[in-house]
């Protein structure tokens, strides 16, 4: 479970990098058609780069983190489930500033900076998940320790 633990934290880091690379690629393909002549109103639907972000932010992190906070109950990793749920409130932060930053766009920069936030401590929380495991009782007394 530690393995599935890191893995689930590592996809979500990675993640969180690939939405950073579809977003670039939305918006430098958007400019470039902008420059070929297309005209962006109402009516555009995005691009390839709009459309990976949307998907893997509405649909694959969400799935991630959830997945995460149900692993890091059986992970043992030292402090897994409180990692793990700060994960899940980053990305449950992370959706919410985006669905707010349609109708306030200063809103945006908060979400750009929740998905450093994100990659930071999604990759901590990996990190954490590769160190020794946590005994399963750690119940050891002053007594036992000088015997």
């Amino acid at each position: 479970m530690r393995s599935a633990y890191r893995v689930l934290a590592g996809l979500i880091s990675l993640g969180v990098l690939v939405q950073a690379m579809a977003i670039a690629l939305g918006w430098f393909t958007a400019i470039k058609d902008v420059d070929d002549g297309l005209v962006i109103d109402k009516n555009y639907d995005g691009n390839i780069g709009h459309s990976l972000h949307g998907t893997i932010g509405m649909m694959v992190i969400p799935i991630l983190a959830i997945l995460l906070l149900i692993v890091s109950f059986f992970a043992h990793v030292p402090g897994g489930v409180k990692w793990a749920a700060i994960v899940f409130g980053l990305v449950a932060l992370q959706i919410a500033l985006a669905f707010v930053a349609f109708g306030a766009p200063a809103v945006g920069a908060l979400h750009g900076a929740n998905a450093l936030v994100l990659l930071g401590v999604s990759g901590m929380a990996a990190r954490r998940a590769s160190g020794p495991p946590t005994p399963a009782t750690t119940d050891t007394t002053a007594t036992e320790a000088t015997i």
